[in-house]
């Protein structure tokens, strides 16, 4: 018989996550960037973490077993960051994430993913999430590079 699955946590970020989010944040951004615009306009956590908001709103992390396994990034009306460990993914880290964002934010949520991140996009069209508009832009903190952003909306 197959042991029970360690039960999730989430609480609130904490200095000594740091490394770890550092960690999660550039394996599965490495991943999203292959499924999208190119792993060339790679740029780590600690470059872009402030210029790009990080911690503008609200950062919670989950743990499974003491070790953070994702991370989530939001404030009332935007989901701005949410990532998992490759290690965890399909574990139910990220929706868990997702919800925990949901209940602490407004009637109308919006996100972006980038066209090719399926699995990100698949995850927030499983929990009600439409796409409202398609923009082609440069990516935030690398010009050189083109992609293709879904703006996502959730409205209860």
């Amino acid at each position: 018989m197959a042991a029970a699955p360690a039960p999730l946590s989430i609480r609130a970020y904490r200095l000594s996550d740091w490394p770890r989010l550092c960690q999660i944040h550039d394996r599965a951004r490495l991943d999203e960037l292959q499924r999208s615009a190119s792993v060339d306009a790679f740029r780590n956590l600690a470059r872009t973490a402030h210029s790009e908001g990080l911690f503008d709103g609200r950062l919670d992390v989950a743990e499974v077993d003491g070790v953070v396994r994702g991370f989530v990034a939001f404030q009332r009306a935007s989901l701005n960051w949410l990532y998992v460990d490759p290690d965890s993914y399909r574990q139910g880290v990220g929706r868990a994430l997702l919800r925990h964002a949901l209940a602490h934010s407004g009637p109308v949520v919006s996100t972006q993913a980038l066209l090719g991140n399926d699995p990100a996009i698949a995850l927030y069209r499983s929990e009600g999430f439409v796409e409202i508009e398609r923009r082609q832009g440069r990516l935030a903190g690398c010009d050189e590079f083109v992609a293709v952003g879904l703006i996502l909306e959730l409205r209860r």
